[in-house]
């Protein structure tokens, strides 16, 4: 089973399941955001995604966290059914920033709308629901460690995000690293604001924003492509 837990120091979550969870979840997303260029303002967006898939696919192939779980086999279930097996299963997980992983749930807004609009019969497709439980367990963990006035408008600010078409991702890295920075303390009480920002591409955004495109220009980059003049500690502690 898919789950997504807060991280001890709250620095971020902690994405678990077995192999075929993790498989499962990266199969679908990739379908959801499509190929690269099949929609071009949109390809910054898609890159983040793709981190964060790289960061699942790497733990469901073990290079992250294994871990044993109670898979609920009980030693009256053993007898009475006359077998040996194990009572725990093989789980996988990897850690994925805050900021970072709540800005996915915002992104892939977009892509199952577009992803919607070109399949025949979305209802019945085996991907949207997989990418929606996952949005959906994002924004449940979320609930668990900000007030309910506060989840409250984390919840509308999400349902009315706007569309990431062009959006500085780079903003994206710069709550990153902000959050890492901070204490435990610090980082519950800046929670809901960061989600909203992310969702809500207000003034900051906008300033931000500016900024990068002048950077862009000269270059003649797209706005995704220019990197951001700081870098990650190699130690994060979760």
């Amino acid at each position: 089973m898919l789950t997504i837990t807060a991280t001890p120091r709250h620095t971020g979550v902690k994405i678990s399941g077995d192999y075929f969870d993790l498989d499962e979840l990266n199969q679908a997303i990739y379908r959801v955001i499509g190929d690269e260029d099949d929609y071009y303002h949109l390809e910054g967006s898609r890159m983040r995604i793709l981190g964060v898939c790289y960061e699942i696919r790497h733990a469901a192939q073990g290079d992250r966290n294994v871990e044993s779980v109670f898979n609920g086999l009980h030693e009256q279930v053993k007898k009475q059914h006359g077998f040996i097996a194990p009572d725990k299963n093989v789980y996988f997980s990897a850690e994925i920033l805050w900021p970072e992983v709540l800005y996915t749930a915002i992104a892939l807004k977009n892509f199952t709308k577009l992803y919607r609009e070109s399949v025949e019969f979305p209802e019945w497709d085996i991907h949207l629901p997989i990418v929606h439980h996952f949005q959906s367990l994002i924004l449940d963990c979320l609930h668990g460690h900000v007030k309910e006035d506060e989840y409250q408008v984390i919840l509308k600010a999400f349902n009315q995000a706007a569309s990431v078409e062009d959006y500085a991702t780079q903003y994206v890295d710069y709550f990153n690293l902000q959050y890492i920075k901070m204490t435990k303390q610090q980082r519950e009480k800046s929670l809901s604001t960061i989600a909203v920002k992310l969702a809500n591409q207000d003034k900051d955004y906008q300033t931000f924003r500016q900024q990068v495109l002048k950077a862009a220009t000269p270059a003649k980059k797209a706005i995704h492509e220019i990197p951001l003049q700081a870098e990650y500690p190699e130690q994060i502690e979760w």
